[in-house]
């Protein structure tokens, strides 16, 4: 353990997740492409949920803030910066973060609501996610310092941030200010098709550590070969992770590819948190030292989890048997 406070803090979207089980027929009955993820406004979002007509469930989300809460489960300890709402879903999830083994003490508090996303997923375990982001929209980056990444190792940054670029410079040039190492995930590749102009850059001069699936390394690299891209990637940070799904995944350091095997479950359900719980498994195990294809595992083995069961979050009584699988 370090010297520092906390190992982690996550750095997005404090989002309050609905999830609904809908038919294929829903999902290509409304705007937008399926599988992806698209801003819209609290009207439209109240449109969408009134015509879900299967039950939804509600849980603290975000990307980050899904990688934060599972780095903290494992016993790192962690906080996050975003913006909550004023409103009952603002308190819903800090007390929620909290109570999952987060720090609270850095969120910030906007003046409208609280963001929410509708994760619609299809029978094939796909999501499909609209996000109305309400307070999380507010921050703004006269808010961001220096101080708010103190005592922090480690800065985990969603990139949905990119959306706002100037908030995302703020964020970047702040957390390198206090010292923090950085890993970004590259969010979705409606992100990546927004932010390909300024986005070697970044990666660049800000990022250690790089996490993309497939769909973002080709928006990017416009490309297939994904040894080629991961290459790419590593010649931008330090560490480049390319997912590939139910094929593994590739993590690159340098000239060291390593390819890593797929953990396998007998039924997907939901597909929702499932590239932000690899990503808690990864850094979990590399802010511990651990080799890389250790930390692939590890993110292998968060990712399978989370398929499981519905929700971006895994269930209490399942904890203790993922710690076992860490540490074996």
């Amino acid at each position: 353990m370090s010297e520092k406070q906390f190992e982690l803090i996550g750095v997005g979207s404090p989002i309050v997740d609905s999830l609904a089980q809908v038919e294929e027929t829903f999902v290509a009955s409304i705007p937008g492409e399926k599988g992806g993820m698209e801003l819209v406004d609290a009207t439209t979002m109240g449109e969408l949920m009134a015509q879900v007509e299967s039950p939804m469930t509600e849980a603290p989300g975000g990307s980050a803030g899904n990688t934060a809460v599972a780095v903290a489960r494992l016993g790192l300890p962690t906080t996050f910066l975003g913006k909550i709402g004023n409103d009952a879903g603002g308190e819903f999830y800090k007390d929620r973060f909290v109570e999952l083994g987060g720090d609270g003490s850095r969120f910030k508090v906007g003046a409208v609501p609280n963001g929410r996303c509708l994760s619609l997923v299809t029978p094939d375990s796909e999501r499909t996610m609209r996000t109305d982001l309400g307070a999380a929209m507010t921050l703004s980056p006269d808010e961001v310092s220096v101080e708010d990444f103190r005592g922090c190792r480690h800065a985990h940054i969603e990139g949905y941030i990119l959306f706002n670029r100037e908030l995302m410079f703020k964020v970047l040039n702040s957390a390198k200010a206090a010292g923090c190492t950085v890993s970004i995930d590259l969010a979705s590749f409606e992100v990546v098709g927004a932010t390909k102009d300024i986005l070697p850059d970044i990666l660049s001069e800000y990022v250690d550590v790089v996490f993309a699936n497939e769909g973002e390394a080709g928006a990017l690299f416009d490309s297939t070969d994904y040894e080629k891209m991961v290459a790419e990637l590593a010649g931008m940070c330090e560490v480049a992770v390319v997912k590939l799904g139910k094929a593994g995944s590739l993590i690159q350091q340098g000239k060291t590819l390593e390819k890593i095997a797929p953990v396998l479950v007998n039924q997907s359900v939901d597909t929702t948190g499932a590239g932000d719980l690899w990503a808690a498994g990864f850094l979990y195990g590399w802010l511990r030292g651990r080799p890389l294809a250790t930390c692939g595992h590890y993110g292998s083995v968060m990712g399978a989890e989370i398929v499981q069961v519905m929700g971006a979050a895994i269930p209490h009584d399942r904890w203790p048997g993922v710690r076992k699988l860490l540490e074996a």
